[in-house]
């Protein structure tokens, strides 16, 4: 089937959103903008996971009641993902009681006609930064080594899932690449957990101690725990309460856009809830890295994080997402300082593309000239087109902007030797030259669109009306 189902995984709206988000929400919208552009049938989800002790007691102390903490929260959210451009088809909502919590209770039933859920008493390691059971050997020092606090120790009785049933499946599927997880270096990392074989895990809490969540179906004195809350929001935002022909349209997804610490979640736990309940496991699971401060990840709890609407507000959306595409690593962790950022900045936008747009389009005002196509020009575009098919097949999305950076430079070098600007305007030499830097400043804008989604418009729209515009103005 000619479609791509793209997710980001769903942020958890205990606070606004930092530069982390920003990163993920930016990775996924590149893919989905990219494979519509190759004619893909195209669906785009992301929402917010807006349930659990740690929104309850933010809540309190905030004065408010969890509804309206989550929606000024999650209304942060929409609004950053509105300033970057990202181009999702939906939005779910894990307090959604029509939407979200059908499918998330049907799901919980058919792990129990599986024979996966049951009930037992439980002592664990709970932590609340992460709102999951945590074992020592994920702490450093006897505290969360992410959130730098120590785990409270809970004992009760839970619902239970036999996750420890699909360890070997779930191998296998992984080791022959049926679910493909990129980088390499996450596939060697889950599988070797998978190998050690996996715990049975919690999978509700008393609704005494978590009140802030979906009832346990037939059991209202048990909440559902984030795994069957949170992580069915993929499904039932498809219509998975209905199994109807959107849901058999979609499902299974194509590609699963998640960060590195959730991996175990959306590698074993998630994966291992689907075969139970008889349903496709995903085809990829693509694991970006952490947007680093001094080396440490950014995180709300700690409060290192960098604001991204005050960045959008300075320097623009695309240069936000030029950062985030072209600096950071995409499987790895990269570190963000405003002197990278205008490093990055002046370099690539406002000398590199910026520069030649306007030394181009400042030209072609002196006549009236139409793109012309420059057979090593069109080359090397058709070049760059296939590369960018495999790296965005690979999630390469760094070197895809390189590559596209090269017909930049092939563009200034052009220009510089051809010295347009000591000819007559009115020539056909002036004309031909400028017509063919045109056409490729047109091609480069094209290949752009996926990734400077905006910047790629005022190209299109400049070059057609031969206006000059700055595109980047240069930073001091």
């Amino acid at each position: 089937m000619n479609k791509f189902f793209v997710t980001t995984s769903i942020p958890y709206a205990n606070a606004p959103p930092h530069i982390g988000h920003a990163l993920e929400f930016v990775q996924a919208d590149v893919l989905a903008r990219y494979w519509r552009s190759a004619g893909k049938k195209v669906f785009f989800l992301t929402g917010a996971d807006e349930h659990g002790v740690k929104i309850a007691r933010s809540a309190q102390k905030a004065g408010v009641t969890p509804g309206k903490f989550v929606n000024k929260n999650t209304a942060e959210f929409k609004k950053l993902i509105r300033l970057l451009a990202i181009s999702n088809d939906d939005f779910i909502r894990t307090t959604d009681k029509k939407r979200h919590w059908p499918g998330a209770q049907k799901l919980w039933l058919r792990l129990i006609e599986a024979g996966d859920i049951y009930k037992k008493n439980y002592k664990g390691l709970y932590c609340v930064g992460h709102e999951a059971f945590v074992t020592e050997k994920d702490l450093a020092g006897g505290v969360c080594a992410i959130h730098k606090s120590k785990p409270e120790v809970i004992e009760e009785e839970n619902y239970f899932f036999r996750l420890s049933k699909y360890s070997k499946i779930i191998e296998s599927r992984i080791k022959n690449n049926e679910l493909r997880i990129i980088p390499a270096s996450r596939k060697n990392e889950i599988l070797s957990l998978l190998k050690q074989g996996l715990e049975d895990i919690s999978f509700s809490r008393p609704s005494k101690d978590l009140s802030w969540g979906i009832p346990v179906p037939g059991d209202k004195t048990h909440t559902m725990y984030v795994w069957c809350d949170a992580l069915s929001n993929y499904i039932t935002a498809i219509d998975y309460a209905e199994e109807n022909d959107k849901f058999k349209k979609w499902w299974p997804a194509d590609a699963q856009i998640i960060g590195k610490d959730i991996l175990r979640f959306h590698a074993a736990i998630w994966p291992g809830m689907l075969l139970s309940a008889g349903l496709p496991l995903p085809k990829e699971i693509f694991v970006h890295g952490f947007i680093t401060a001094g080396g440490e990840k950014m995180s709300k709890t700690i409060g290192n994080v960098a604001d991204p609407f005050g960045i959008i507000k300075k320097y623009g959306a695309d240069a936000l997402r030029y950062y985030l595409l072209r600096e950071i690593p995409p499987a790895g962790d990269g570190e963000f300082t405003d002197e990278k950022f205008n490093e990055r900045y002046n370099a690539d936008l406002a000398k590199g593309l910026g520069n030649l747009f306007s030394r181009v389009l400042t030209l072609a005002q002196k006549g009236k000239i139409s793109p012309i196509e420059n057979p090593k020009f069109a080359l090397e575009i058709k070049k760059t087109e296939k590369i960018l098919k495999q790296l965005m097949i690979d999630f390469k999305f760094n070197e895809a902007l390189e590559k596209i950076w090269r017909l930049i430079a092939l563009g200034d070098k052009y220009i510089d030797a051809k010295k347009p600007w000591s000819l007559d305007p009115n020539s056909k030499e002036f004309k031909k030259i400028i017509g063919e830097l045109l056409s490729l400043i047109a091609a480069i804008g094209k290949l752009l669109a996926p990734f400077l989604p905006e910047t790629a418009g005022k190209i299109s729209k400049h070059i057609a009306g031969g206006k000059i515009a700055t595109l980047f103005p240069r930073l001091k």
